[in-house]
């Protein structure tokens, strides 16, 4: 460990062998915390690459509880932290994908940056996060949607969760969390907080196989697509990467203010995800069914946003999404 902690103070990069060798020492319990608090200071310091995150979400993938799910399965899980709270977009994107007949495997936790995680909400729905992996399997099966509540399937996260605290800010675990699905999905839709991550998500989701993802960071700061800005999107597709920009004028989208995204504690947001399931016509409506498009196109459903928008509007103004999510209700 003292060899990488010495490289990393002198500002020089892991290779993805050296990384995946530091975590599977730390998530084992074989480091001791004053040398996990200097590891993720100096990683922090230094600026995380793509090498080093796809060798920490390896390990943690690796020692998480497996589940298993059908091909195809997508995810769409964001960083947090782009400071905007607002209400939680892309779990609302999963839940109206899964009523569309996409599978659905959401990895998520409750709130750290935010006043509502998609833990907390989903709760508010009364759908169940602490399921086992049998159970998600299921309900993926069944009903399209399984939630993975990272605290219950990432047991190795106990090692450094008090260093953590003791930091209390954004470390590499920030960036590894949102990838490390205990389901090993191959299709993901990632949000980042930062411009700059969109190449080093993309280019360490490549490292990890994963077959097709869309990384995206909004020009008003979110991670998200944004209904009222500009979108830069990062695409791997087989291997391939590739980036553009996604402009919401261009779909047709009709939005009046940012402040109607904005969200509160997790029993206004979890209304404000019924409303809309029950075919009420709002920002959040559209800022949710632009992210769904994302997911469509990660699953190979529909091959651009323009259709994947425009059938997805269709799907849930119908009203009839809340049908589908009253069957993952407790």
């Amino acid at each position: 460990m003292k060899k990488f902690l010495i490289k990393l103070k002198n500002k020089e990069n892991l290779s993805f062998e050296e990384s995946k060798s530091v975590f599977e020492n730390i998530m084992s319990g074989h480091v001791d915390e004053k040398e996990i608090y200097d590891f993720l200071i100096y990683m922090s310091m230094k600026g995380e690459t793509s090498s080093e995150i796809a060798g920490g979400v390896y390990v943690l993938r690796d020692k998480a509880t497996q589940v298993n799910v059908p091909i195809n399965t997508i995810d769409t899980c964001g960083t947090g932290g782009d400071g905007k709270n607002t209400l939680n977009i892309s779990t609302a994107a999963a839940l109206l994908l899964s009523s569309f007949g996409i599978k659905v495997a959401k990895h998520g936790n409750k709130s750290v940056s935010s006043k509502c995680g998609s833990a907390d909400v989903l709760e508010k729905l009364n759908i169940n996060i602490n399921l086992e992996s049998k159970e998600v399997e299921a309900n993926i099966k069944n009903n399209n949607f399984g939630f993975m509540f990272a605290q219950v399937y990432h047991s190795a996260m106990k090692y450094v969760g008090p260093v953590r605290k003791k930091i209390g800010k954004r470390t590499i675990f920030n960036l590894i969390g949102p990838l490390s699905s205990p389901a090993k999905v191959k299709n993901q839709v990632v949000g980042v907080f930062d411009k700059k991550l969109l190449k080093v998500f993309a280019e360490a989701l490549k490292n990890l196989n994963l077959e097709k993802a869309l990384i995206v960071h909004s020009e008003d700061g979110l991670d998200e697509i944004s209904p009222y800005a500009k979108t830069n999107v990062v695409e791997l597709n087989n291997g391939e990467i590739r980036n553009y920009i996604l402009d919401p004028k261009t779909l047709n989208i009709k939005v009046s203010s940012f402040e109607n995204i904005i969200g509160g504690d997790p029993s206004y947001n979890a209304d404000k995800i019924k409303e809309i399931f029950q075919g009420k016509d709002n920002d959040f409506s559209v800022a949710v069914c632009l992210n769904a498009a994302a997911g469509l196109i990660v699953a190979n459903k529909v091959k651009n946003f323009a259709d994947a928008y425009e059938q997805l509007r269709k799907h849930i103004l119908s009203g009839n999404v809340f049908n589908h999510i009253s069957k993952l209700m407790k």
